[in-house]
């Protein structure tokens, strides 16, 4: 059975180039790919260059914890370190934030990702490119999330980069 997938891309060192490179990585890995426009927001939790951030989304027959290894691996592969966790500078960062409307708690996957509805950072550009996808624990529309998050507290503007 297939899924609908959305990943979070961000990245704070040599961004445009690896935010270019995460949408390439994902397509080779996935195949067609459906990609929100490029923001740019400051960094959250930590002291460090602005991100750029994007959702990039795909429909996957593969297996969440196939997928969540797929999605360590190209961050591996565009340069991150395994001892970069946490609020830190990063080449790039992949975190699926939601397979279809499965619900799983186990630390290694999390999805849906608390993310969603904490950073306009992942909830903007997921409601401009699936703003009728339903949020699976609360049945909310991303639009409707959206629209009741307060934007002002977390300001992107638009980064025009071509993927």
């Amino acid at each position: 059975m297939s899924a609908q997938v959305f990943v979070s891309v961000g990245s704070n060192i040599n961004a445009a180039v690896n935010v270019r490179l995460a949408a390439m990585l994902l397509q080779r890995e996935f195949g067609e790919v459906q990609l929100s426009t490029v923001y740019r927001s400051a960094s959250a939790g930590f002291s460090g260059d602005d991100f750029l951030n994007l959702i990039i989304g795909f429909t996957t027959e593969r297996s969440p914890h196939d997928c969540a290894a797929v999605m360590t691996k190209l961050e591996h592969e565009a340069g991150r370190s395994e001892d970069q966790h946490g609020f830190v500078s990063r080449p790039l960062d992949l975190d699926m934030v939601l397979y279809g409307d499965l619900v799983d708690t186990d630390p290694a996957l999390r999805v849906p990702r608390d993310d969603i509805d904490k950073y306009a950072f992942v909830l903007g550009p997921l409601a401009e490119i699936a703003p009728g996808f339903r949020h699976p624990l609360n049945g909310k529309t991303m639009a409707e999330l959206w629209t009741a998050f307060d934007q002002s507290a977390s300001p992107m503007t638009v980064e025009p980069i071509k993927l």
